[in-house]
């Protein structure tokens, strides 16, 4: 019998199939799989947020979540939903503008104004502040320091372990954007030293590390500047960064089971692992995943499905 090769899962809903289905009624023009999904997600916070940050994205390119609006224009799920529409819709511009071209004031200042108003509709929720976080980004100079401060506070005082949360501030104080490496890197180092254990915020170092290798590959001149990335992953520091958040996040989480919430940051460890060269730490990680895998981190590096299969083998694991 022929041996079972091994095919990665690149699901982007991260297995998620209640999500799957939501995403579905997208498509073909319907919002009401949108409430009901968001209805039965409740409180349970990260879950929440990482549904409507890939909701949002589906409903950047159509008018879905205004055709919910429209017809129920008090509800408090599509406001928040709106608010992380407009966001993915402001960086969607940004994108197609390029790089240091801003978009207009009049636009960023709109999707903000969504933003606050989702959050008075649902004072409790912390998914608007994320968002708020997000297009503060998008200010040519940033957000005033007391502004982005205040917005820490409430997205803190809602939800103090959000890893999302915890990224888009990442992002902003990262070098591409309105910090530097080191700020950036002491930022995730500050919220790692102070999360309990089985908690996923020790892996902001590993987001930190790719976000540093995509700022300097994207600003490399010519080969001499891309080959300083030689030692990037597996100098000592690389290599003890992946071991402290293995042992103070997976072995604290125990045995609990891989869900969607946990599959990119999951995946974003298990890269640092393989390149670190933190073979039994990596070995482990690719086991837990098993075929359900994200596109990034490892696109940033090649083709995801070649490095996986690649590592898969050398690791010694079988399909």
């Amino acid at each position: 019998m022929a041996r079972d090769r091994y095919t990665p899962d690149f699901d982007p809903d991260c297995g998620d199939a209640p999500l799957s289905a939501a995403r579905h009624d997208i498509v073909i023009g319907r919002w009401q799989g949108l409430r009901d999904l968001l209805r039965d997600t409740g409180s349970d916070w990260p879950l929440r947020g990482h549904r409507i940050r890939l909701l949002a994205q589906a409903c950047a390119g159509s008018s879905t979540v205004e055709s919910w609006l429209a017809a129920e224009p008090h509800s408090t799920d599509a406001l928040v939903l709106r608010a992380a529409t407009e966001t993915a819709r402001a960086f969607t511009l940004a994108i197609a503008a390029g790089r240091g071209v801003p978009i207009a004031q009049d636009r960023l200042d709109a999707t903000v104004l969504a933003c606050l108003q989702a959050a008075d509709a649902c004072p409790e929720d912390p998914t608007p502040w994320i968002s708020l976080i997000s297009v503060g980004r998008l200010y040519p100079a940033g957000v005033r320091r007391q502004e982005l401060a205040r917005w820490w506070d409430e997205l803190h005082g809602r939800d103090r372990y959000s890893v999302e949360g915890h990224l888009q501030v990442l992002h902003y104080y990262s070098a591409r954007w309105h910090g530097t490496h080191g700020l950036m890197y002491d930022f995730a180092r500050d919220a790692a030293g102070v999360a309990p254990p089985g908690c996923a915020l020790p892996v902001l170092v590993q987001y930190a590390r790719v976000e540093e290798f995509r700022y300097v590959l994207d600003g490399a001149k010519g080969q001499h500047a891309a080959m300083g990335l030689g030692q990037h992953w597996d100098h000592d520091g690389a290599v003890s960064d992946v071991r402290r958040t293995w042992q103070r996040w997976v072995l604290g989480r125990g045995d609990a089971a891989v869900t969607p919430v946990a599959l990119r940051d999951l995946n974003y460890l298990a890269h640092a692992a393989c390149y670190a060269g933190a073979d039994e730490v990596a070995a482990a990680l690719l086991r837990m995943l098993g075929r359900r895998v994200t596109r990034t981190p490892w696109s940033y590096t090649g083709d995801p499905a070649r490095q996986l299969v690649r590592w898969r083998k050398e690791l010694g694991l079988r399909a």
